[in-house]
């Protein structure tokens, strides 16, 4: 293909974090050129797990449901060799629209979010070209690239993406530190398929002799990932012979296809700033977490629904670029307490010895019999929630159930022509003004309506159920359906404004309505950093 001498975003790594960028900009009518080393997307397995807030971001970067196969879990199991099942999570049913955990093969998303990404025409993908070299200037960043042909080509950008992996050359050419530990422990996984009865659930062996987490995923599909004892090669542990063995309390190798076998170091590391001038890092580019909570693609797909909205803003001259610098603020800790949580997994799962296995085993085992903390731990509140005290949102005290910082609910939505809908596909590409009960936009002067739809921002009524087919509404009028948005999350007649992320910005009742609009447009369009202000 031929390369653009000019383009707003350019994206080095063209993997799931990369590609779920390149839609998001897509959907905000912004260009974008995503280039990857590999001739295509790699033909095995490696990201297994997806939450309910990935699932969520894939919706909002265009995919459907039935877009790539994935298996809802219904309980993740932890068993000791001393005390049998100490732990237990429990993951049956839904948040906001969406399984709370699931597995799934990951280059079936990879395709998938590539044939969205076709739908885009002002994205493009370069696949065999390399980052040689860049340089900011005062105009954007000017990036060296080289095809597989040997040449070589300058493209000028206005923000450059580290979304190149593990070993970012991104992140090492700003030399950002990446600051953490890697285990000491090497991996074997093993990704087999055609299981003849595949299991239904999450389960992780914690025996000290030779830990083994054990899962499945969609078409028959299954994974082990076995510790190496002391003085395994990992020569020796890929052998057929040793896979073989491994594989025998649960499977023939002869009657399953062995899709993948590698042996893996694991990392925990957080890169010391997300951002440096016009360039970012996101994905294992800026983070990298051990996989036992399965939360790895998941942050990388946060980090792509926190930017891709401010890069386009910015582009598209709805804010000032100082928005940008509240995305490190927002996502570096997050990320790091993510990692801290499956660190702390880690130590269950592979004690070092046989005492504290059943120290530690037997420590959880006995916690769960107490009502308050079990209930803690078996509901996974120990899971460091996706919210924001500090960022592009307006400092205030809890009122309501909406909490700023933290993401607005999605629920089932129904229009009075009998349409229905997910709320954030309701919300869409925008900023959104929603009234519970009430509608904002009769709320507005139309000096205020046309300031707020200069910023992106639209207008959006919540109705009890019924109470919208009742009389003559606008397309922005909406019943909620199940009733887990009115009354439970505000009063009728309150306001909330809502990113196009889902954070919610700020909040308040009717009569202040104006006044969460200035605050808004304040908050995006001021020259000072939103954090310091």
């Amino acid at each position: 293909m031929s390369l653009p001498v000019s383009i707003d975003v350019l994206i080095v790594g063209a993997g799931p974090v990369g590609v779920t960028l390149g839609n998001l900009l897509g959907r905000y009518g912004v260009s974008a050129l995503i280039i990857d080393k590999a001739s295509g997307i790699l033909a095995h397995p490696r990201a297994i797990a997806l939450d309910n807030e990935a699932l969520r971001i894939l919706q909002m970067a265009g995919l459907g449901e039935d877009a790539f196969a994935r298996v809802a879990i219904p309980v993740v199991k932890m068993h000791s060799p001393y005390f049998g099942e100490f732990a237990r999570f429990k993951t049956t049913g839904c948040l906001d629209g969406h399984p709370k955990l699931v597995t799934f093969f990951q280059p079936e998303l990879e395709h998938a979010l590539r044939r969205q990404m076709q739908s885009y025409p002002q994205i493009a993908l370069a696949q065999q070209t390399e980052l040689v070299s860049f340089t900011e200037s005062t105009s954007g960043i000017d990036v060296e690239l080289q095809c597989v042909d040997g040449s070589r080509h300058m493209v000028n950008t206005r923000y450059l993406i580290g979304a190149d992996g593990a070993s970012s050359r991104v992140r090492e050419f700003l030399e950002l530190g990446f600051q953490g530990s890697t285990y000491i422990e090497d991996w074997l996984i093993i990704d087999a398929s055609k299981t003849a009865k595949p299991m239904d659930h999450i389960e992780f062996n914690c025996d000290p002799k030779r830990p083994t987490p054990h899962m499945p995923a969609p078409d028959g599909r299954e994974r082990w990932e076995f510790m190496l004892q002391s003085g395994e090669s990992r020569e020796q542990m890929l052998q057929t012979e040793k896979i073989r063995e491994l594989l025998a309390p649960w499977a023939r190798q002869d009657e399953v296809i062995i899709e993948r076998s590698a042996v893996y170091r694991f990392h925990a590391r957080v890169v010391s700033k997300f951002q440096k001038g016009r360039a970012f890092l996101i994905g294992d580019a800026a983070h990298i977490t051990p996989p036992f909570v399965g939360q790895g693609l998941c942050a990388g797909l946060r980090d792509a629904a926190n930017l891709g909205w401010k890069l386009a803003w910015v582009i598209n001259s709805r804010a000032a670029p100082q928005i940008l610098d509240t995305y490190d603020l927002e996502r570096r800790q997050h990320a790091a307490d993510m990692i801290g949580l499956a660190t702390l997994m880690g130590k269950l799962i592979m004690p070092s010895n046989a005492l504290k296995a059943f120290l530690t085993h037997g420590l959880v085992r006995m916690l769960r019999s107490l009502p308050v903390i079990g209930a803690w731990i078996d509901d996974l509140k120990m899971k460091p929630e996706n919210r924001f005290k500090q960022g592009l949102m307006v400092p205030g005290e809890k009122t309501t159930a909406l909490v700023r910082g933290s993401h607005f609910p999605q629920a089932l939505l129904r229009h009075a022509d009998g349409t229905f809908a997910w709320s954030d596909d309701v919300l869409g590409d925008h900023l959104s003004l929603v009234g519970f009960g009430i509608d904002p936009a009769t709320l507005l002067s139309a000096d205020d309506m046309s300031r707020w739809h200069a910023l992106g921002g639209h207008c959006i009524q919540l109705c009890y159920r019924g109470q919208a087919l009742n009389r003559s509404v606008g397309k922005h009028v909406w019943e909620d359906i199940n009733g887990e948005m009115l009354p439970g999350l505000a009063p009728t007649g309150w306001l909330a404004v809502v990113r196009p992320d889902h954070s919610i910005i700020t909040d308040g009742p009717s009569s202040e309505a104006a006044h969460l609009i200035e605050a808004s447009i304040k908050l995006l369009c001021s020259p000072t950093p939103a954090h310091l202000t």
